[in-house]
């Protein structure tokens, strides 16, 4: 039971702190253009959080095996406070990188969340409660924008204008701003207060050894390069996916929205409610190949989607707005969120598996994999989109996921153990 009430609040805490990070998204290409940036300069600034990520990630999770995840999730918290507070008093650019850097290196202490599930669970238990973890990152994702877009409402801004100190730059984006600062301070109240206080099992070394050690783990590096890849074709197409439904669909922002939230909410629903049951059935490295392979197949269908729609049984005499090149697009996008969903939690089962003691450095390295790949992905994938075509990220995703497929396919299939009590989380 004192397990399960730390999982709950490790849970928490992240749906928090994803949630004020989340507010922000919907501001941050406008607030960026208020000061003439240009479409290059927004996505150099997005991946100046990534950047900063992968450079912190490793080392956070490194220092959390050393001196507990309580305590860099706290420090790195409070950092986070700072940067979103600098990144609403911002009257230029260079503020808007600096507190988006700040932002970003500060990220990286989801491998100490990923390291405390570890630490809290058996290696049975792991894949769901990982898979929960999931959850909350999607409940953080679909609820920060929402609240983001109520706080630059021109209504909250009036109000708060009105009763607002004089210092305080009120504005539909420094409101948000602020806001992700308000719930990444709450965040850090719920750490410092409940989370429980573990740590990794390690010995006295230098961060570069935990980080050189964690790496020679067996299997480590193949399942680095998978969460490279994977990074690089979901997040460059993710990038290029409202582009893609503005020329394609003609679609608005606010319907462009929509469609993340949907995909947020079946995220939630296979992280938060299949995978643990998946899990048990089949186990880490069928999943895995099933995730990636589902991933690759709804990448490559995305350009095809209104194609697909028009395959499909007309939809608009149950539900009117339910054209077919919609229908197709919805389920295209459903294959995705399935595909990823099962695949982002089993790759992570995997890693912590072959980590040992050292839980924080091993996550540490594949958050930062993951955020070089997500530096490097929007660019190359926005390059692509423009100088070849629309379709093109999409399919490019698609191949950078075959090696993945291959990979998976090679793992053990090692049948799933069964604790013996399944409904006891220890």
């Amino acid at each position: 039971m004192q397990n399960r009430r730390g999982l709950a609040v490790v849970f928490l805490v992240v749906f928090v702190d994803l949630a004020g990070f989340g507010i922000v998204i919907p501001i941050l290409p406008f607030f960026a253009r208020s000061f003439g940036a240009s479409e290059l300069v927004i996505g150099l600034l997005a991946a100046t959080y990534s950047l900063m990520q992968f450079g912190f990630a490793p080392l956070l999770g490194s220092l959390s095996d050393r001196y507990g995840r309580r305590l860099v999730m706290v420090v790195s918290l409070a950092g986070a406070v700072v940067a979103w507070t600098i990144f609403g008093f911002a009257t230029g650019l260079a503020t808007l990188f600096v507190a988006r850097g700040l932002a970003g290196a500060m990220g990286g202490n989801i491998a100490a969340a990923q390291a405390s599930v570890a630490d809290l669970t058996t290696p049975e238990e792991r894949p769901k409660a990982l898979g929960y973890l999931g959850a909350a990152f999607g409940f953080g994702f679909i609820f920060g924008p929402v609240i983001g877009a109520a706080l630059a409402f021109e209504g909250t801004v009036t109000v708060v204008a009105g009763i607002a100190p004089a210092f305080v730059p009120v504005s539909p984006f420094s409101l948000p701003a602020f806001g992700a600062a308000a719930t990444s301070l709450l965040a850090l109240v719920l750490a410092a207060t409940l989370l429980p206080a573990t740590k990794g099992e390690t010995e006295r070394e230098s961060q570069l050894d935990a980080l050189r050690n964690a790496l020679a783990a067996p299997g480590l590096r193949g399942l680095l390069g998978a969460f490279f890849l994977v990074s690089f074709a979901f997040s460059g197409v993710q990038i290029m996916f409202i582009p893609y439904v503005a020329d394609i669909y003609g679609y608005t922002e606010s319907q462009a929205a929509l469609l993340f939230a949907y995909i947020g909410v079946l995220a939630v629903v296979v992280q938060g409610g299949l995978i643990g049951p998946l899990t048990s059935r089949y186990g880490d490295a069928p999943l895995t190949v099933f995730g990636a392979g589902c991933l690759a197949v709804s990448l490559v269908g995305i350009p095809a989607a209104p194609t697909i729609g028009r395959l499909l049984p007309d939809a608009t005499r149950v539900v009117g707005f339910l054209t077919p090149e919609l229908l197709g697009l919805l389920v295209v996008l459903a294959a995705l969120s399935l595909g990823n969903g099962v695949l982002s939690v089993t790759l992570t089962a995997l890693v912590s598996k072959g980590a040992g003691s050292r839980q924080g450095s091993a996550f540490g390295l594949t958050q930062g994999a993951g955020s070089l790949a997500r530096t490097i992905g929007p660019v190359v994938m926005g390059g692509l989109y423009t100088a070849v075509a629309y379709w093109a990220p999409f399919v490019l995703g698609f191949v950078l996921l075959l090696p993945v497929v291959v990979y998976a396919v090679g793992l053990p299939a090692v049948a799933p153990e069964r604790p013996a009590d399944p409904g006891h989380v220890r």
